[in-house]
């Protein structure tokens, strides 16, 4: 399919514009959303800040776009699930330092 764009008028090509980053916006939703269904809340994982050393957390929420992860310091991050790595736990791992208790707001 071949769009000619020398014919279309300002308004429709301002149409055409609005629409195409709309669909690229749900396009990119949908593949952080497939990202997502890779994690569940209360998975151990890693990451890499931009200028920082390997980071390690617990997945602590879901965002629109992001996962939020809260390192074992008290650290929140949103993180892109796409910078996510998955850490396997060890036997004989104690992981009581990354329980999460889910308080309500009042």
């Amino acid at each position: 399919m071949k769009i000619d764009i020398d014919q279309l008028t300002e308004a429709e090509l301002i149409d055409l514009n609005h629409r195409i980053v709309e669909r690229l916006r749900l396009l990119d939703q949908m593949r952080a959303h497939v990202e997502m269904l890779e994690f569940k809340i209360g998975d151990r994982v890693t990451f890499q800040p931009p200028g920082q050393g390997q980071l390690e957390g617990m997945l602590t929420r879901f965002n629109k776009k992001t996962v939020t992860v809260i390192t074992g310091t008290g650290q929140r991050w949103n993180v892109s699930p796409t910078l996510l790595g998955r850490i396997e736990p060890s036997k004989g791992t104690n992981t009581a330092e990354f329980n999460v208790v889910v308080l309500n707001k009042c």
